[in-house]
């Protein structure tokens, strides 16, 4: 049973994991693969909206998604986008990164052996790794503008669409673990993390909700 603390620990890490930014046009929508094609039916929306002229769809496989996405991440999520409407040559596949920053390097190699002129992302991901991202795109590509995007959904319909809630707190449990200690390892930015969220991811590991912590 989830209890209504951890519950509320959990609401409060969603909430700081996400950016807040208001989408713009952008030079290019780049969409970070993983298990979620709520990512690529995001990307393909902005895209459709005018809000990209460019999408770069970025991923291999992790054991997660193997068997879901055998051809790799950034092709299924191209694949997804083509069903949604945008037209094939509007996107680039880059089907090697398997980390975040490895998304990020790989995208702007991939752009510029296209020529793109990039001044500034819409950097689509899961709803509970904006700010991962974010941080990781300010450290890795610093001269370009970042806006975040992600799929809108509350903490509670995010769960829904997993159908495991131990499981999603834990992924947001290690996201914030790896927004507090990859700034020093020279992966991200460093991001302000308020008092009240760290006492949040606290309670939560004191609980149990470890299965997606790193060593640090």
């Amino acid at each position: 049973m989830i209890s209504e603390q951890v519950r509320a620990d959990a609401r409060r890490i969603w909430d700081y994991h996400q950016m807040h930014h208001e989408p713009r046009p952008c030079s290019v929508a780049i969409g970070l693969g993983s298990h979620d094609l709520g990512v690529a039916t995001t990307t393909a929306n902005l895209y459709l909206a005018g809000l990209a002229p460019l999408i770069v769809f970025t991923g291999a496989n992790s054991p997660t998604t193997r068997e879901r996405m055998p051809r790799g991440e950034a092709v299924h999520y191209k694949e997804h986008a083509i069903e949604l409407g945008v037209p094939e040559s509007a996107i680039i596949v880059e089907p090697k990164a398997t980390n975040t920053g490895e998304n990020i390097r790989f995208s702007r190699a991939a752009l510029d052996e296209a020529g793109a002129m990039v001044e500034s992302i819409l950097l689509v991901t899961k709803p509970y790794e904006e700010r991962r991202a974010y941080a990781t795109a300010r450290q890795l590509w610093p001269e370009v503008d970042v806006i975040c995007a992600s799929s809108p959904m509350t903490y509670e319909e995010y769960v829904d669409s997993i159908g495991d809630e131990p499981l999603v707190i834990d992924m947001l449990v290690g996201a914030l673990q790896r927004l507090m200690i990859y700034p020093k390892q020279g992966f991200m930015v460093e991001q302000a993390v308020p008092s009240e969220v760290a006492e949040s991811f606290e309670r939560l590991r004191h609980d149990g909700f470890t299965s997606r912590l790193v060593a640090a």
